[in-house]
C-alpha cells in the first residue's frame, strides 16, 4: 500500500511538473519578442523579389518545376522613417501560415515561437539611404533546413552597417516557399539530405552546394540587372557591383565557400561552420575568407576529423593577411540562426545550461557572430582598418587561431 500511495505521488508530481511546463512554453510561445538592436548607424529597410529564368541550365530541377524561380530577400540601408511607414512583418502572413502548417500543431504552438509577435527593425519597401551613392552588396544563404529569414538578426545588423544584403530563397529546394501569387511549395523529398545518411548524405550535400552555387551566381546577374534598371528606381546605380561579399551558415557557409571558389565576383567570404564540398576543398580559394566555427568542444571522431582537416587544408592555402579561423567559445551550430535570439524562458535556459546543451546565450552568440561578420566584411570590402580579433576584451568568446600578428 505504501509503495502504491508512493507511486501515486510521483505520478501526480510529474503531472503537475509536465503541466506547468507546458504553461510555461505556451506563455513564452505568445510573448512578444524583439530582435537584437542593431548595431551600425543605418536604419534599415526590406523588400522582396521574385526572379525567374527559363533557361534549361537549372540545376536540379524538378520535372514539373518549369525554369528557375527564386524569391529574394533584400535588406538595405534605408532612408529615415516617415510617418506613412511602418516596420515589416517578421515573417508575412501566408508564410507563417505555411510555416506552421509545415511544422505541425505540438511545435507551432509549444516548441517555438509565435512568429506573428516576433519583432524585426526592418521597414517595409523604404527607400535606399542617400548618405552613399552605392552600398557593398553581401550574398547570404541559409542553412540547410532553414529560411532565408531565419537569419534576419544578422542581415538586419550587417544592413545597418551600410551593405546591401541579399538572401534566397529556392522552390523545391528550400523547406517552404510561398510565392506572390499564392503558390505554396514545399521542398521536395529527393532533395532533403535529412532523409538519407552517410555517404548518400554527403554525396547529396555536395549536390546540394553545387546548385546553390549556380543561384548565388544566377541572384548576383539579377542584382547586375536591377542596379542598371530597377523598374521600382529603388536600387537603381546604388549596388556597388564591384565589392560583392558572401557568407552562409551550415549547408550554406559551404555554398559560399564553393560559390567564391567559383566565381571571382566574390570579393571576400564567410563560412560559418559548414563543411567544405565539392572542388573547393582540393582547389581552395583565392579570396580573403574567414572560417568562423562553432564550439565542437574537441571533437574527435572520424567525420569531425575530417571536416577539420579540409578547412585547415583551405586556410593554410590562403596568404595570412588574407585568412582568419575563429571559434565562437560556448557556442552551437544551430544557434547562429535567429532561433537562438528567440528562447527567453528563464527556467529552460537555466536548465539548459545546467544539463551542458547551451553554454552561450542565443542572442550573444548572434551578437558575436554579427559583430565579426561585419568586421571582417569592413576590412576586405571597405578598406576598414584591420581588427585584432584576439585583442578584444568586450568580445572574449573569440578565439582567434593565428592572429597574434
Amino acid at each position: 500500500m505504501r509503495v502504491l500511495t508512493m507511486t501515486s505521488r510521483v505520478a501526480k508530481f510529474i503531472a503537475v511538473g509536465i503541466g506547468i511546463l507546458l504553461a510555461v512554453l505556451w506563455l513564452d510561445h505568445s510573448r512578444e519578442t524583439t530582435l537584437p538592436t542593431l548595431t551600425g548607424p543605418f536604419v534599415v529597410g526590406r523588400t522582396i523579389c521574385v526572379w525567374n529564368d527559363t533557361g534549361e541550365g537549372y540545376p536540379l530541377k524538378p520535372q514539373l518545376s518549369g525554369g528557375r524561380e527564386l524569391l529574394a530577400w533584400i535588406w538595405y540601408p534605408a532612408a529615415p522613417q516617415q510617418p506613412s511607414q511602418a516596420v515589416g512583418d517578421y515573417l508575412p502572413a501566408p508564410w507563417q501560415t505555411a510555416v506552421e502548417r509545415q511544422r505541425g500543431a505540438l511545435i507551432t504552438h509549444l516548441m517555438t515561437r509565435n512568429l506573428s509577435r516576433v519583432r524585426s527593425h526592418s521597414l517595409r519597401d523604404a527607400s535606399v539611404s542617400p548618405q552613399q551613392s552605392a552600398y557593398p552588396v553581401i550574398l547570404m544563404r541559409a542553412g540547410l533546413a532553414a529560411l532565408t529569414t531565419d537569419y534576419t538578426a544578422l542581415a538586419e545588423d550587417l544592413a545597418s552597417h551600410g551593405y546591401v544584403v541579399v538572401g534566397f530563397d529556392v522552390p523545391y529546394r528550400s523547406s517552404v516557399v510561398v510565392l506572390p501569387d499564392g503558390r505554396v511549395i514545399e521542398r521536395a523529398p529527393e532533395y532533403n539530405a535529412d532523409l538519407v545518411s552517410g555517404p548518400q548524405q554527403e554525396q547529396l550535400a555536395a549536390k546540394l552546394a553545387k546548385a546553390w552555387s549556380a543561384d548565388t551566381a544566377f541572384a548576383l546577374d539579377q542584382l547586375q540587372r536591377l542596379n542598371a534598371s530597377d523598374p521600382s528606381g529603388r536600387f537603381l546605380n546604388h549596388l556597388d557591383m564591384q565589392r560583392v561579399g558572401v557568407f552562409g551558415h551550415s549547408l550554406g557557409g559551404a555554398t559560399a565557400l564553393l560559390f567564391c571558389h567559383e566565381d571571382v565576383r566574390c570579393k571576400a567570404g564567410i563560412d560559418i561552420d559548414g563543411e567544405p564540398l565539392g572542388t573547393v576543398v582540393g582547389a581552395g580559394v583565392t579570396q580573403p575568407f574567414m572560417f568562423l566555427l562553432s564550439d565542437h568542444g574537441g571533437q574527435s571522431d572520424a567525420d569531425s576529423l575530417r571536416i577539420d582537416a579540409n578547412i585547415r587544408s583551405i586556410y593554410d592555402r590562403l596568404p595570412s593577411n588574407n585568412r582568419l579561423r575563429i571559434t565562437i567559445r560556448g557556442s552551437s551550430h544551430f544557434r547562429f540562426s535567429d532561433d537562438g535570439a528567440l528562447l527567453k524562458i528563464p527556467i529552460v535556459l537555466s536548465t539548459l545550461h545546467k544539463l551542458g546543451i547551451v553554454r552561450l546565450d542565443g542572442r550573444r552568440q548572434i551578437e558575436v557572430t554579427a559583430h565579426c561578420v561585419s568586421t571582417f566584411f569592413d576590412k576586405y570590402l571597405k578598406g576598414a582598418p584591420a581588427a585584432y580579433f584576439s585583442s578584444q576584451p568586450e568580445y572574449p568568446e573569440i578565439e582567434c587561431f593565428q592572429c597574434n600578428r
